[in-house]
């Protein structure tokens, strides 16, 4: 395992920040397992998968602020290390639903900055708090998250295969992060701290569906 010194830190998610932001996804950046092809969506279909898509790349904005505020302020080098690995994989899950998005025809939330910035200070203000704490907050924003795709995948139609394809493929990444950051140390939260967590998430899911 590297050990990252604080200006490698600063560096490293910075640079990933950055990607997050402003790098566009590539031209195919899906796994081979998802459909290429796309048929008999009618209008009223594409408009309902981009919004649900355009939700999920909210959250993905969030998760990558959360999880760089989170490696930032990390102590331990194994905490860092879990946190950078999964947060690198969320990016996977931002070109995902970043090119769904673009496909549909719509566009991704106005409201991009807030999402991000708002994340970033929970997640470094959350990591002040010791890196038990920090990483039981990341497995409980996966679970939550988990349940969420699940909401999506029941709102989708059987002729959206593309979208549900994608939807359960980070479903499936969600639950090995937060299995990842529990067995990296984390606790579990008390049960205000989660349900503030749902409300706020709410809030960004119910915005970001319209705006």
């Amino acid at each position: 395992m590297r050990t990252f010194s604080r200006l490698d830190r600063i560096i490293d998610q910075l640079d990933q920040g950055l990607k997050s932001v402003l790098v566009p996804p590539p031209a195919d950046p899906y796994p081979e397992t998802v459909p290429r092809e796309q048929d008999g969506l009618s209008p009223e279909e594409r408009v309902l998968g981009g919004r649900l898509m355009r939700v999920n790349h909210a959250g993905e904005i969030a998760a990558q602020a959360l999880y760089q505020g989170h490696a930032l302020c990390a102590r331990d080098a194994h905490a860092y290390d879990t946190l950078r690995t999964a947060g690198r994989d969320e990016l996977q899950h931002l070109h995902w639903t970043a090119a769904r998005i673009k496909e549909l025809k719509t566009h991704k939330s106005y409201l991009t900055p807030v999402w991000y910035l708002g994340s970033f200070a929970i997640g470094a203000t959350t990591a002040l708090l010791g890196d038990k704490v920090s990483l039981g907050f990341v497995a409980e924003t996966e679970r939550q998250v988990i349940a969420h795709l699940q909401g999506h995948l029941a709102k989708l139609p059987a002729t959206d295969q593309k979208t549900r394809a994608i939807i359960e493929h980070m479903a499936a990444d969600e639950a090995r992060h937060a299995a990842s950051a529990m067995e990296a140390g984390g606790q579990p939260l008390p049960w205000p701290a989660r349900l503030a967590m749902r409300l706020a998430a709410r809030v960004m899911t119910k915005t970001a569906f319209w705006i």
